[in-house]
């Protein structure tokens, strides 16, 4: 289900959250899941895997994350905004100190030529320090753009944790 590389990402990120003493939430909507599947992949992982949130609708952010809905409304689901929204309601909604967020369109439609398939914002959250974002275009079919996204995201995970 996940390629070697990200079973050590997911590892590594467990290590430096369980080292900083950091509990882990995730906040998904394009992945639907994956971030949180791959981590938990790991055994022993529950003692830094606090939750996750499956945000895959507009309403689900606004109601589990407290994304603003004119937020939504003016800026489109898949935007800088909503992808730090959606890390720091992670962090609020739950008893983690870190969280990663993911927002996109998968494909193999809903592109369009301002946001075209492929491109995902994400942010990582945690306490004490600045929300960071990045954001991508990622290649290839609907499984390859999650697949991409689940590694980034382990990546920027890993970076704010360590």
């Amino acid at each position: 289900m996940f390629n070697d590389s990200q079973i050590a990402d997911a590892e590594a990120v467990l290590a430096a959250c369980r080292d900083a003493g950091l509990k882990l939430a995730t906040a998904e909507s394009c992945t639907g899941g994956l971030i949180s599947g791959c981590l938990t992949a790991v055994a022993g992982s529950s003692d830094v895997f606090e939750r996750g949130f499956v945000t895959y609708t507009n309403e689900a952010k606004c109601e589990l994350l407290g994304v603003d809905p004119a937020q939504v409304e003016a800026l489109g689901a898949v935007s800088e905004e909503v992808a730090r929204a959606m890390a720091e309601g992670a962090l609020k909604n739950s008893l983690a100190q870190i969280s990663v967020a993911v927002t996109g369109i998968a494909g193999p439609t809903g592109g369009s030529d301002d946001k075209p398939v492929g491109l995902v914002h994400m942010a990582a959250a945690r306490e004490g320090a600045e929300t960071r974002h990045a954001r991508h275009v990622f290649s290839g079919d609907r499984d390859a753009v999650r697949s991409q996204t689940v590694s980034a995201a382990l990546e920027m995970l890993l970076g704010l944790a360590g």
